[in-house]
């Protein structure tokens, strides 16, 4: 091979490409950091409420009878499962969760508390709502940022998915 066919580059190219080749790495693992944080933010913010909707031995499960139903919360009786007190003046999140006065739901009762969540399958996808809007966010970096649209579509598919059956459910 002869020498003449060889091409040398400048010391200052081969430091830039190298230096543009760190910053697309670093952007890339930034990016995929965000996601990371962003799904498990979600799953953090989901698994309190979604734990006690989904298992059947978490937490104190019985019937509430809604009573009223005001701007942010309907409040009901609350009746355990298997006898036991009732409680009065317990609360469930949402105003589209009952539809007015006398309406039975199966809930669970969150420890410590008067608040309760609904077990039925809308209960189940309103509890993982924050999840949906963590894998929304993310479909929005995997797509602009990484550049993996496909990714983006199924995890953004997901996402509003559990939104709109949240929604239509409840």
């Amino acid at each position: 091979m002869s020498r003449s066919n060889v091409v040398r580059r400048s010391r200052v190219r081969r430091a830039g490409e190298s230096a543009y080749g760190l910053l697309l790495v670093l952007k890339n693992t930034f990016l995929a950091l965000l996601v990371v944080v962003l799904l498990a933010a979600g799953a953090w913010a989901s698994w309190g409420t979604a734990r006690l909707a989904m298992e059947a031995g978490a937490g104190e499960r019985g019937t509430l009878r809604v009573v009223r139903c005001g701007e942010e919360f309907c409040r009901g009786v609350f009746s355990p499962e298997g006898g036991g007190a009732s409680r009065s003046d317990v609360r469930v999140g949402g105003t589209s969760v009952a539809e007015g006065g006398g309406e039975r739901l199966e809930v669970a009762l969150l420890p410590g508390g008067r608040e309760v969540v609904r077990t039925d399958a809308a209960g189940v996808l309103y509890a993982w709502v924050p999840l949906a809007g963590g894998l929304l966010l993310a479909a929005l970096v995997l797509a602009g940022g990484l550049r993996m649209q496909r990714t983006a579509w199924v995890a953004g598919l997901l996402g509003a998915g559990v939104m709109v059956g949240a929604f239509v459910l409840s």
